[in-house]
């Protein structure tokens, strides 16, 4: 085992790298050097990454981490992170990955009083290995994404099981809808242009402008890769709804939903949605949809399995300042 490697900057990780975490060995968006580069760039400019590599042989893990403060980290992920988690290269069997996840717990444990992470999917073996190390771990479930599993189904044998008032929106709302509705996979600066006016005219929250930037980024580098799926409503000409997908190795990712409130009534979303479902599973062939995080109320009527996410908080008993949270925090997971 070789001890840990630090990095402090992305391009020192993609010369460590060298390549290995690209599109062509990685077949997640989410464990791509380029989305946490991206997510980095965009959205916590100001911050400062810790980039964690520990090696045995030919396996390596890796934590992609951000340091709000002194003596803290937290996993470099936010709400358009679908998941969050070590990434292991070159195949490290079971125990293995366990013995790379000791070694950059206890390096983390060298100089943090606190560490958080999430959103994981698992969280089990990154908790054992923060507890064999020292630290004070605490984990709890927090949220969930709602996935698709398509079974070989074609579009309209899932629709006919789709609850009945979602059908019959669709079904009303289609009969002689103004809407017209269109699904590229290439951007435009034109589409991007529509896509930021639907969104301000959305009822989500404006999205920051470091949010746009960041959507922009994605969509261009997935347009290139031919994995964008960036569907409009139309009505005369002007985009009213709008979202943006990707679709890739079998997995659709939904990323964004906009809508201009002015038509909450004549359901341009829930209409587009029923266009890009159709397209992902008769066309695109998907194995999976993936609604992403939250238990936004709408997801489960097109999608009919929920997974939960985990969080895991851990203090280091070392500094006297992590003992008042770390009891705070166990308290508060064990009433729920």
């Amino acid at each position: 085992m070789q001890a840990p490697r630090e990095y402090h900057s992305f391009a020192e990780v993609r010369q460590a790298l060298a390549g290995r975490l690209e599109r062509a060995h990685r077949p997640g968006l989410f464990d791509r050097l380029d989305w946490f580069e991206a997510l980095h760039r965009h959205c916590f400019p100001a911050m400062p990454v810790r980039m964690l590599a520990a090696r045995e042989g030919d396996g390596e893990a890796w934590l992609f981490l951000l340091a709000p403060a002194q003596r803290r980290a937290t996993a470099l992920a936010n709400w358009y992170s679908f998941a969050w988690a070590p990434v292991f290269g070159g195949a490290p069997d079971a125990p293995a990955r366990q013995r790379l996840l000791d070694a950059l717990a206890r390096h983390l444990r060298a100089s943090c009083a606190q560490v958080d992470f999430y959103p994981l999917e698992e969280s089990a073996p990154l908790l054992a290995a923060l507890r064999r190390t020292g630290w004070l771990a605490v984990g709890r479930p927090m949220g969930g994404r709602h996935l698709l599993r398509v079974e070989g189904r074609d579009f309209a044998t899932y629709w006919a099981g789709r609850p009945g008032r979602l059908r019959n929106l669709v079904r009303r709302k289609g009969r002689a809808s103004p809407f017209t509705l269109a699904i590229s996979s290439t951007l435009t600066p034109a589409l991007w242009r529509d896509y930021v006016d639907v969104h301000a005219r959305s009822w989500k929250e404006a999205e920051p402008d470091s949010g746009l930037a960041f959507l922009n980024a994605l969509a261009e580098r997935e347009s290139a890769a031919g994995t964008l799926r960036l569907g409009f409503a139309r009505i005369d000409g002007r985009a009213v709804a709008t979202q943006l997908w990707t679709v890739e190795n079998g997995v659709a990712l939904i990323h964004k939903l906009s809508h201009d409130r002015a038509f909450d009534g004549a359901s341009p979303g829930t209409l587009l949605s029923h266009a890009m479902f159709a397209q992902a599973i008769d066309q695109d062939r998907v194995a999976m949809i993936d609604y992403g995080t939250g238990d936004n109320g709408y997801k489960a009527d097109w999608m009919e399995q929920r997974i939960p996410l985990h969080r895991i908080d851990a203090f280091n008993p070392r500094f006297a300042s992590s003992w008042l949270p770390a009891a705070r925090t166990a308290i508060s997971a064990l009433v729920g």
